[in-house]
């Protein structure tokens, strides 16, 4: 599985950003992807998955604010982004795994970058 992530911006707070995740191969529908992030000088964390059945799981820090959602038919994840704050300023990732409840996802996309302006 290859994963190519898209959507890189600059954003005054308040202001909204989708993130997208092209993803290879035929098991698509069947991976739980993942959004995760990486601030300056912090380590990476969990934003958000959902499995192949649909089943949800956000960061109490983004929930109510991010939306992760998967288009099977084209191979593609989203993470739609509002009310964003100068604290979801990060690199992204998108992340595959075979299991429903990965402990580690086993493919990962490039990053991309989103900024947050005050």
């Amino acid at each position: 599985v290859q994963l190519q992530a898209s959507g890189e911006g600059l954003v005054q707070a308040g202001g909204s950003l989708r993130l997208s995740c092209a993803a290879s191969g035929r098991s698509f529908s069947s991976y739980t992807m993942g959004w995760f992030r990486q601030a300056p000088g912090k380590e990476r964390e969990f934003v958000a998955s959902i499995s192949g059945n649909n089943r949800i799981n956000y960061a109490y820090s983004v929930k109510g604010r991010f939306t992760i959602s998967r288009d099977n038919a084209e191979n593609t994840l989203y993470l739609q982004m509002n009310s964003l704050k100068p604290e979801d300023t990060a690199v992204y990732y998108c992340a595959a795994d075979p299991q429903v409840i990965p402990k580690s996802y086993y493919y990962w996309g490039q990053g991309t970058l989103v900024t947050v302006s005050s």
